[in-house]
């Protein structure tokens, strides 16, 4: 996550009033002030039937700007949010933008308002007016609504612009602006006026450049009834130029929030006009004092009396520390099924989990802490959020930005990272969702600290084969062990806990064409382990020698079909999650009567820093063939800057598994 932190300005307050201390922002702006009248286009707009930057696009964002601001209505200081957008259709893929959700939140006792919804599809010189009746209303949840609506006669080369205000009650609602989206922007503006008493962080995320950023005082810019002098306020305005569509098409990646080019403010403090102050923003000591004590956090984890009367003594004493603790894991993982409830405040009960046998994340894994220290093994919770709910700040404690809670055991020196909840999961690996970086431990003798989450190092997908010739049908067989490590051997664990056997063994038949069946197949129980499992197939090729020209395929798998890297630029990070390594090694022995022609090239590619290379090699020995093909990425994560010779990398890794062909003439 790219973080560009803002400073913020600060007030004090006097025995009842306050008086704003400013610190002047830095002040910088390339670009005059953007004049554009709600209703008129301008002809280079309407003449726009392509955009250069990014030809593909079907739509494209012409102009948006948002002025927010704090305002008295009716006795009441609200938060106001003024939006205006215009957009363009460029192509029929485009069409969908024409449908508009304007969501907004809402308690028992109070409502956020929008207001004043405008709306206009312009088609060349003609304008067609939203009716107001056309806007409806519509629940999506306990506590939030939308405003949603169609614009109509839409079409290629339509614009459709629209306008609204948003009145909310919710000061914390102050949130923030999207700078990028699904689809490119030429011009898009953030204003915003602050009264001092409203003390907000904030801060700029993705790797975009501001085209402008000012901030300046106005004093005596807001007033609220009672109080003895107007305050002065902080006017912001950030706006950005052909900001790039976010393209979240691709794998390898963390959550999207991480990297989208958006401003993100936070409340952190309230100097009422009564001389009252609230705090928002809390430091780490805060929240470890209110966690010791919390009835959903530290008082489940207070709850050793309880296990130790309710799991077989030997359990928690039988053998040395880490068998033990791998003996409490599984009984852990067996004992409770996850009911596929997130999050770190959902009424946890570990008591009523450990009776239902049943139970959310924290209620499973907090029983693990629970079990572990009751054995005298020094364990504490780890929040954590996952991958695809964007990274925790480190700034400041943001509770919100955890999802997510496992056990970090300590045994013999060595820290291990456990979660219960997964019965997929060995003993020290977390599951995949988890590899994030970095959590807090909440060690709630001491300090929390942050703590980097560390993926398993050997993850491995390995094929070793042979193949040989029956001259006598045309056909050939033969054997070839499939060995999977690491995260690699989970992911074939699911695999075959949710098939049969039959379906299994069918859908690897189908991938591999009809000349292709499989006679045999065993699972290698003792060769294998809780983070290795080893297979062996033995399979049949019918009619591949019936020529006197035969070409020979020797990748019998492949580990990838097509480039996972296509876009022409990647302005966010590659990230991997875990180091990884593909290798094959085929012995393939020539048909009695045959030589060969022609075997493929030998290629090899690296990476800079070695985060990566690919080795291909095919030889002749005798009657024997030898092919070897080992792919290796070494680092988990890679900046964008490093896409363009990973796509190259991948491009290589691809030709070689589909276009590899050995040539065998008949003596």
């Amino acid at each position: 996550m790219v973080y560009y932190y803002i400073p913020t300005f600060y007030s004090q307050m006097t025995t009842r009033y306050f008086i704003l201390i400013v610190v002047l922002l830095y002040h910088h702006s390339i670009f005059a002030q953007e004049i554009v009248k709600f209703g008129n286009t301008a002809q280079w707009e309407r003449e726009l039937t392509t955009y250069k930057k990014d030809p593909n696009a079907a739509a494209i964002v012409l102009f948006e700007k948002g002025n927010n601001y704090f305002d008295v209505i009716n006795e009441r200081i609200k938060l106001v949010k003024e939006y205006h957008v215009r957009m363009k259709i460029l192509d029929t893929k485009g069409l969908p933008r024409a449908t508009i959700s304007i969501p907004y939140y809402h308690t028992e006792d109070q409502t956020e308002q929008i207001k004043n919804i405008k709306a206009i599809t312009h088609n060349g010189t003609i304008k067609n007016h939203l009716p107001q009746a056309n806007i409806y209303s519509v629940d999506t949840g306990k506590n939030w609504s939308e405003k949603t609506f169609t614009f109509s006669d839409v079409k290629k080369g339509s614009i459709i612009e629209y306008s609204y205000v948003l009145e909310s009650p919710f000061y914390y609602n102050f949130n923030g602006w999207s700078f990028q989206s699904d689809i490119p922007k030429i011009y898009s503006e953030f204003n915003a006026k602050i009264p001092g008493n409203y003390v907000y962080n904030r801060s700029l995320i993705g790797n975009i450049k501001l085209a402008i950023n000012e901030a300046s005082v106005e004093k005596n810019c807001f007033y609220f009834r009672g109080a003895s002098q107007s305050a002065s306020c902080e006017v912001l305005k950030y706006a950005m130029r052909h900001v790039p569509a976010f393209k979240n098409v691709e794998k390898y990646m963390l959550a999207a929030s991480n990297y989208i080019s958006k401003l993100d403010f936070e409340l952190s403090e309230v100097h009422r006009f009564d001389g009252t102050n609230h705090k928002f923003t809390k430091s780490w000591k805060d929240v470890d004092k209110e966690f010791r004590s919390d009835k959903d956090i530290g008082r489940q984890l207070t709850k050793k009396g309880f296990f130790e009367k309710n799991v077989p003594q030997e359990l928690l004493t039988k053998g040395d520390d880490l068998t033990r603790a791998k003996n409490i894991y599984s009984f852990v993982q067996n004992h409770y099924t996850w009911n596929g409830k997130y999050g770190i405040y959902r009424n946890s009960r570990v008591k009523q989990a450990f009776e239902k046998r049943s139970g959310n994340i924290g209620e499973i894994n907090m029983s693990l802490i629970n079990l572990l220290n009751a054995a005298n093994i020094k364990t504490d919770l780890l929040l954590l959020s996952t991958r695809d709910n964007g990274l925790p700040k480190k700034k400041h404690p943001v509770i919100s930005d955890f999802n997510y809670l496992v056990a970090k055991a300590q045994i013999d020196g060595k820290d291990y990272l456990l979660d219960a909840a997964d019965k997929m999961s060995p003993f020290g690996m977390l599951p995949f969702k988890c590899l994030n970086y970095y959590g807090r431990v909440m060690d709630f003798k001491e300090e929390s600290y942050w703590y980097d989450i560390i993926p398993e190092e050997k993850n491995m997908h390995v094929v070793r084969a042979q193949l040989k010739f029956d001259q006598v049908n045309g056909e050939a067989t033969g054997i070839f062990d499939e060995i999977s490590s690491g995260y690699t051997a989970v992911a074939k664990k699911e695999i075959l806990e949710k098939n049969d056997k039959e379906d299994y063994l069918n859908r690897i038949e189908n991938g591999f064409g009809d000349n292709f069946y499989i006679t045999s197949h065993t699972l290698l129980k003792e060769r294998s382990t809780d983070k290795r499992i080893v297979e062996r197939f033995e399979f049949g090729l019918k009619d591949l020698i019936k020529t006197n020209i035969v070409y020979i395929n020797p990748f019998l798998i492949t580990f990838f079909d097509k480039n996972p890297f296509l876009l022409d630029e990647r302005n966010y990070p590659i990230d991997f999650g875990y180091k990884r390594n593909y290798a094959y090694q085929l012995n393939l022995f020539l048909p009695e009567g045959y030589e060969v022609k022609d075997l493929p090239k030998k290629s090899m590619v690296s990476l800079d820093q070695n985060k990566g290379f690919l080795k291909f090699d095919c030889k002749i020995s005798g009657n024997m063939i030898s092919v070897f093909f080992d792919l290796s990425i070494n680092s988990t994560h890679f900046l964008s800057e490093s896409y363009q010779d990973l796509k190259q990398l991948f491009s290589h890794v691809t030709d070689i598994q589909n276009n590899s062909l050995i040539v065998l003439k008949k003596i």
